[in-house]
């Protein structure tokens, strides 16, 4: 997950306060040394952070619970709230109106804005739109054909010249074709840093193609510089947003974020990986909820949505509901998971999943299982599939044979299969969904 370690400390902090019984000053001021500790490790400046913390510490003190809520639960709202504000509060949405949007990509070298075009690119055309990419980085050899491949990848249209020097050339040759497209990206050459070239380059370009946004791409393991750079660039070119890469991971991320956020060029999306669809809007309030292990079912939503069409993903529910889904139903799920990225990512956006402490060698273990269980599968037949009781010792031996695997391995997933059918079974069972609410402190809905 994005920021693993900042979450993972946060997450320490929130269980204090669950585990604790009452919450006094002394509680509240551990509470703020370890929030102020984390963000401080995520290269979040110190001013700032001890401007967050202080902040929690007195509303945390001083302002009453609202009746719904325990002490503990207003204290984690207030958590919430104040990352979120320092986050960036609201979203800084991009609106594709007019026909053809003109999106213009800056940034300095290693930000990551060649693979960002294309990641956008494929993000637009999710949404059912026409998109296409132009190569206006002249300066970087390999800055064509990484593009041109790229495109390729996503299959979306392509337009550069290999050999020419002058962008504007570049503009000017392809424009009768970019009336064909809702959005047209154009990824523009960077420089080590922001000089007078580089200025004068991006300007002669905006002026060429009179951009609707103009969004600097910047790398997050920068960290606080994030703020310097952003605020240069907006300064001299004018940006009307800003996308933040290589959030897998790097300690700095935090920094980058809420350096951003002090400026008034908004976050628009966020790179989180290198897939070509490890990319997404940047929400603040879906992000920090997923840092404090609350989940995020919006995004869960919306990946499911990519990796499964919604009728087979309803009918696939119905099946599972009812425990009466086959091996094949379960091969069609798993497909459907790998689809949505990394484990530990879905799992982060489950509400509670995040909380829980699953140790990452038990996630990786997981996602290696459900990668040749796909074979085990495959190696069955239509009606063992179909009908798993008739799978016994001899059958075993074959699927395992067959699969390459161990028998071990076969009944394993054997194993798994049954338990996930007793589980659903029990989930679908009215009497035992209130019984499990009643468990659970009536979290659980029952009308499932």
């Amino acid at each position: 997950m994005v920021l693993d370690r900042l979450g993972d400390q946060l997450k320490d902090s929130l269980r204090k306060l669950f585990r604790a019984s009452v919450l006094d000053p002394k509680l509240v001021d551990e509470i703020a040394s370890d929030i102020k500790k984390a963000l401080i490790s995520a290269d979040v400046n110190i001013a700032l952070a001890n401007k967050i913390v202080e902040v929690i510490k007195k509303r945390a003190l001083a302002e009453k619970p609202a009746k719904a809520l325990t002490a503990r639960e207003h204290t984690i709202n207030i958590v919430y709230d104040e990352l979120v504000k320092f986050l960036g509060a609201e979203e800084g949405k991009l609106v594709v109106t007019e026909k053809p949007t003109r999106i213009l990509l800056v940034g300095l070298f290693g930000s990551g804005k060649t693979t960002t075009a294309a990641k956008l690119a494929k993000f637009l055309k999710k949404q059912g739109l026409k998109v296409c990419l132009v190569q206006t980085d002249t300066w970087r050899p390999a800055a064509y054909e990484q593009l041109k491949q790229l495109s390729e990848k996503i299959n979306a249209p392509f337009y550069g010249i290999k050999e020419e020097k002058d962008p504007i050339k570049i503009i000017e040759k392809f424009r009768p074709d970019f009336d064909r497209f809702n959005v047209v990206i154009f990824d523009s050459a960077g420089r080590d840093a922001l000089n007078k070239d580089l200025i004068e380059e991006i300007k002669k370009v905006k002026n060429a193609i009179n951009p609707h946004e103009s969004l600097l791409v910047i790398s997050g393991d920068i960290g606080q510089g994030a703020q310097s750079q952003a605020q240069a660039f907006k300064d001299a070119v004018a940006i009307t947003g800003v996308i933040v890469t290589k959030l897998d991971g790097t300690a700095k991320g935090g920094g980058a974020l809420t350096a951003c956020s002090t400026t008034s060029a908004k976050v628009k999306f966020i790179g989180l990986g290198e897939h070509i669809d490890d990319f997404e809007e940047y929400k603040p309030k879906n992000f920090v909820s997923r840092l404090l292990g609350m989940g995020d079912i919006e995004s869960l939503l919306k990946k499911a949505e990519d990796a499964m069409q919604k009728d087979e993903a309803e009918a696939m529910a119905k099946k599972m509901l009812k425990a009466e889904f086959t091996f094949d139903d379960l091969m069609k799920q798993m497909e459907a998971m790998q689809k949505m990225g990394p484990l530990s990512q879905i799992m982060s956006m489950i509400p509670g999943m995040g909380m829980a402490k699953i140790p990452p060698e038990l996630m990786q273990v997981q996602e290696g299982k459900m990668k040749f269980w796909k074979h085990i599968i495959q190696s069955m037949t239509k009606q063992e599939r179909d009908n798993p009781d008739l799978i016994d010792a001899p059958r075993i031996k074959r699927i395992a044979k067959g699969s390459g695997r161990s028998e071990t391995d076969v009944r394993d997933l054997i194993k798994q299969y049954h338990q996930m059918k007793k589980m659903m079974k029990m989930m679908g069972n009215q009497k035992q969904m209130q019984k499990l609410q009643k468990m659970m402190g009536g979290k659980l809905p029952i009308g499932l």
